[in-house]
């Protein structure tokens, strides 16, 4: 299953000698360096670049992109690595340019609620710095990604039901093109009518037609008041149909997970926590009040309760709070303990609520048809929900087995009106799937990216089929 892809020949030694002339030590082609860039979270292709860049400024990028554009090799960025889908794979050789090293929080405005950021900032250290102020940034994919990369695949996780994905909390970009040409895109007002939406053209380009130098972010303020409320269900169904209640009874909740019983088996295993093996929500709510709080949390549990949940428990403590949602992040990380030697292919789709329970249904009698291990978690309040196979990499029936469910669990949610990715971004793996959702735009798509990188050389083979 783990796929060594060939590297193609776009690398000359005059670009070599020109990328070293201008950036000396930050340039490597250690063969250490080279295998750390030649693959992501997903494990399931590696590429080599011919050299890595660590970028520190805004200057490098662009100097990097000018002498690309000149020698004529692929640039593909990089931060942290986190990506799923194989974005950040350089398939046709070339350059990863990484801006990890360009991690500044260069301003927060606490009055405006937003901070301004270098791309190689992570989520979780940008909420260090600002949590004194009573505010937060809240898109949270679990693994510590960087903003830059969040923006580049327009993250999301747990709690966009109630705050959305990064393209509802990406105010501004800075953006270096592929001649090097740096460009501003949205604005730093809450809200601006003014020409075409640029910023949302960028957001979601996985590094195919810039590269993003800053952002600016919307902060939001603290919640003062949380509580966690656990139920489990006889099935996923029900757990699903449950979710879907509880957003009808507009409780707005800051999180809605579901997360099935081999998932909890495997984060008992991994983190030592003792949840009830079964298909479980976890509700958390929130309130400016303890009084309108316990309101919402007895309507709750109502709800829950009515839809066959049962074994309720309500965290409140942040301690508790913490531990719960340290291992719903760590899921990917709990199955792959669980299987050494495995390798591990994790999928996620969205679609309409309404229709959430029935897709959940049908993926899972599709994997346990064929025999599949395969857990199911999912940011349910807002219909996404993510699949997990993992097999041994060279069990040719199995891995079969995996991509005959793989597109069933597709083919039936874009039948459904849904889409083949509400998070991971697109990459290597679903540019097909991309082809069938999007057939209509895939001529419109083209000629952006043409327009935009005429020589194609920005992060090529991803999303475009």
């Amino acid at each position: 299953m783990t796929t060594s892809l060939p590297r193609p020949d776009t690398f000359t030694a005059a670009a070599l000698t020109a990328l070293q002339a201008r950036f000396g030590e930050q340039l490597s082609t250690a063969p250490a360096v080279l295998e750390a860039h030649g693959r992501d979270e997903s494990r399931q292709e590696f590429a080599s670049p011919h050299a890595v860049l660590f970028a520190l400024t805004e200057a490098d990028v662009v100097d990097a992109l000018q002498l690309a554009a000149e020698h004529g090799f692929p640039v593909v960025p990089f931060a942290v690595g986190s990506s799923l889908e194989g974005q950040v794979i350089p398939v046709a050789g070339g350059l990863s340019l990484d801006v990890s090293g360009m991690k500044a929080v260069l301003e927060v405005a606490a009055g405006g609620f937003q901070a301004t950021v270098q791309p190689g900032v992570t989520y979780p250290e940008l909420n260090r710095q600002v949590r004194h102020l009573g505010l937060f940034f809240p898109v949270d994919p679990g693994a510590e990604a960087s903003l830059g990369g969040m923006a580049s695949t327009n993250a999301s996780g747990t709690a966009a039901v109630r705050y959305g994905t990064m393209r509802d909390n990406v105010l501004e970009l800075r953006v270096a093109l592929a001649n090097g040409e740096v460009i501003r895109v949205g604005s730093k007002a809450r809200k601006t009518s003014a020409g075409y939406d640029l910023k949302n053209l960028f957001i979601g380009a996985e590094g195919t037609l810039g590269v993003i130098t800053e952002l600016t972010v919307k902060l939001w303020p603290l919640p003062a008041h949380l509580v966690v409320l656990r139920a489990n269900f006889r099935t996923l169904g029900e757990a699903a149909r449950s979710a879907v209640d509880i957003m009808g009874a507009a409780l707005q909740p800051e999180r809605l997970e579901l997360i099935d019983e081999s998932q909890i088996h495997a984060v008992n295993v991994h983190k030592g926590t003792d949840f009830p093996e079964a298909p479980t929500l976890w509700i958390e709510l929130a309130s400016p009040s303890q009084t309108a709080l316990a309101e919402a949390l007895e309507l709750c549990r109502e709800l829950v309760t009515d839809g066959g949940g049962t074994g309720l428990h309500a965290a409140y403590s942040a301690e508790e709070r913490a531990k719960l949602w340290e291992a719903r992040h760590h899921a990917y990380y709990a199955i792959t303990a669980l299987h050494p030697g495995h390798v591990n292919m994790t999928t996620d789709l969205c679609v309409p609520l309404h229709v959430l329970p029935e897709v959940v249904e049908f993926t899972r009698q599709q994997a346990d048809a064929a025999g599949l291990d395969a857990s199911i978690v999912g940011h349910v309040g807002d219909g996404n929900f993510h699949v997990l196979f993992h097999a041994p990499p060279d069990d040719a029936a199995t891995w079969a087995k995996v991509q005959a469910v793989y597109d069933a669990m597709i083919t039936e949610t874009l039948a459904r009106g849904g889409t083949c990715t509400g998070e991971h971004g697109v990459g290597l793996h679903k540019r097909a799937y991309l082809a069938r959702e999007h057939a209509d735009t895939l001529k419109v798509m083209r000629g952006v990216k043409a327009l935009l990188d005429p020589q194609g050389l920005l992060n090529p083979g991803k999303i475009l089929p």
